[in-house]
């Protein structure tokens, strides 16, 4: 690294009552406690994974394992333990949904009028991005933070990074339309960058750098965020009732979607985030997450102590780091401060790509991310849950090339000893648990939607919510597999020093033509045709439990061009399938901006 990162900072005493010593720096819980809860979480991961690779053991290795054997077995080693992870992150997330404060030992009360003290900026970073959604999506959270009675408090701050110049022609436009809107020239700040330095992570770092003393906190958005002034709030109590609390995540969620797979993505997640979230704040604790955008940060803490190093060497795994937020978050930690989510639903919204191949594009960006975090590893000074954390964001993606090569190895150990000894029972039981508990997050999910009063009435009706678990759970099963094989010739074109860039992103729903997908996604169709043929050939009896991998492979190509279908699109929107409550009641900063986009879209019309 060319920067070093500075000495943990160490506090003398607390002023917290209970003994400091054994409290987390904000005072909220017992170390002793949280390391217990720890020990616990470890164990259960520790224990199953275990016992699913005894169980695999056993299943090859009834006259000993062979070089492809211990391979799989490898396979099932590096890939397993993070799908078991997310199954008890949920299981645990079940135990404590009616219980949340174990999870979040602070107050996450809506009705809290606690008058605000401190002035906060929010600063939204932009690149590329179309302009006017991003205004539009500005002027709705100032007008819901002045209906809080509270708008005085903050200030709107516009960070571009566009390289672009008629794009940057159009912020410029745009931004002295909309100033008086946002709080006129004394609270509303348009600044652009001319350079790309350090990314988005750059981008705001000169923001807290050359302004931040001008404020206790700030709130990072993304040009595809949203959040309702009471929700922003929400945080901003929170991190003033708790000095020592440096970054305050909130839950995020897809916003209404015009696209079918934007659509059939964030009602996947939308069930199936609570829980899993839940579940993982229970053991994280103080070392918890941050995911770059919609949190409320602690400006002095985060000047002081989050910085990012430069990495020795050349891209893609040296220089700036890409991704940065989890980097951040374990900074704020190492410097004294607490990183808690709120794991709690709230009006706080992102977008989700509209496209396979941009959900594949993001993927690819985060993964050449997270694999700069194996240098970061020995950082010092840095919690060991924090450091778990970063090996967790790494394993993430080396378990997507794990599970296609355990796919390969399997399809050779058809071709070499078809007549190979293995317990069926066995072998069956462990396919259908392991796909049981990369599905339980959902699962669970579901479940408690289904099990709250009103739950499945918010989602439309007990039918029509049934209707979209059927189809997001084939839509899952049938993209895992070909984000793997995208993921898989990326790492490997990474370590052939493949570079990525940085750039905006589509929002709006578009169709894909099958010569566009075609040329994505034929390294998929190859391999699930060329798999399928061995086992069809060498071991019949194994096909259909290969399939949920094969179809997702095979299928790839129209797979991506159906989802992308604007016709779609449209189709599950008048059917209101896989709709989100939002989409029944609309929140009102929701609907302001649904409306601020009609206004748009009409002066456009009349424009023309």
């Amino acid at each position: 690294m060319t920067d070093q990162i500075q000495d943990p900072v160490s506090f003398p005493d607390s002023p917290f009552p209970g003994g400091a010593r054994d409290r987390t720096p904000a005072g909220l819980q017992s170390r002793r406690r949280l390391r217990a809860r720890r020990v616990v979480a470890l164990g259960l991961c520790a224990l199953t994974t275990v016992l699913v690779l005894a169980g695999v053991a056993v299943v090859f290795g009834a006259d000993g394992l062979d070089a492809l054997e211990w391979g799989l077995l490898a396979c099932v080693a590096l890939s397993a333990p993070w799908t078991i992870l997310g199954f008890w992150n949920a299981i645990l997330g079940l135990v404590l949904v009616r219980s949340p404060r174990r999870a979040t030992p602070f107050a996450v009360d809506d009705a809290d009028e606690t008058p605000v003290r401190g002035r906060i900026a929010v600063a939204m970073a932009i690149r590329n991005e179309d302009p006017a959604r991003a205004f539009d999506r500005l002027r709705a959270m100032r007008r819901s933070l002045d209906a809080t009675g509270w708008g005085e408090r903050f200030d709107i701050h516009i960070l571009s990074d566009t390289n672009i110049e008629t794009v940057a022609a159009a912020e410029e436009r745009l931004f002295a339309e909309a100033v008086e809107a946002l709080g006129g020239r004394t609270r509303a700040f348009y600044r652009r960058r001319t350079s790309n330095a350090g990314y988005k992570a750059g981008n705001v770092w000169q923001f807290v750098r050359e302004r931040g003393e001008a404020y206790d906190l700030f709130v990072p958005l993304d040009a595809d965020s949203l959040m309702s002034g009471a929700a922003i709030l929400r945080l901003v109590r929170i991190a003033e009732a708790n000095p020592r609390l440096g970054i305050v995540q909130s839950l995020a969620v897809g916003a209404p979607a015009d696209s079918a797979f934007g659509r059939i993505f964030q009602f996947g997640m939308r069930h199936g985030m609570r829980a899993f979230t839940l579940g993982s704040a229970w053991w994280q604790g103080d070392c918890g997450p941050f995911w770059g955008h919609n949190a409320v940060i602690r400006t002095a803490a985060f000047r002081e102590h989050c910085k990012l190093p430069t990495l020795g060497g050349r891209p893609p795994l040296g220089g700036d780091i890409l991704s940065h937020d989890q980097v951040e978050a374990v900074l704020m930690r190492r410097g004294g401060y607490e990183v808690r989510v709120v794991p709690v639903p709230s009006e706080s919204f992102e977008e989700n790509p509209v496209t396979l191949l941009d959900f594949m594009t993001r993927e690819q960006r985060w993964c050449n991310g997270n694999m700069q975090y194996w240098r970061l590893l020995g950082m010092e000074g840095i919690e060991p849950t924090s450091r778990f954390q970063l090996f967790q964001a790494i394993m993430m993606y080396m378990s997507a090339p794990a599970w296609m090569i355990l796919t390969a190895l399997g399809a050779a150990k058809a071709m070499v000893d078809p007549d190979m000894a293995f317990d069926g029972g066995l072998a069956i039981g462990l396919f259908v648990l392991m796909v049981g508990m990369s599905l339980t997050p959902k699962i669970i999910g579901a479940l408690h939607v289904m099990l709250e009063p009103g739950g499945t009435a918010r989602y439309g009706g007990t039918g029509r919510f049934l209707a979209g678990l059927a189809v997001e759970t084939v839509f899952s099963i049938l993209m895992a597999p070909a984000v793997a094989v995208h993921l898989t010739v990326f790492l490997i074109g990474l370590a052939f020093g493949r570079t990525v860039g940085w750039n905006g992103q589509i929002r709006d729903a578009y169709g894909l033509n099958w010569g566009t997908a075609a040329r994505a996604l034929w390294p998929q169709m190859v391999f699930g045709v060329t798999v399928l043929a061995v086992f069809w050939v060498h071991a019949p009896g194994a096909v259909l439990w290969v399939m949920p991998v094969i179809a997702g492979l095979i299928l790839a190509i129209p797979f991506a061009v159906l989802t992308a279908s604007p016709a779609l699109g449209c189709w599950l929107a008048r059917h209101r399938l896989c709709a989100i409550p939002e989409e029944f009641a609309p929140p009102p900063v929701l609907a302001d901006l649904a409306d601020l986009g009609g206004e748009r879209a009409a002066r456009t019309e009349a424009a023309a």
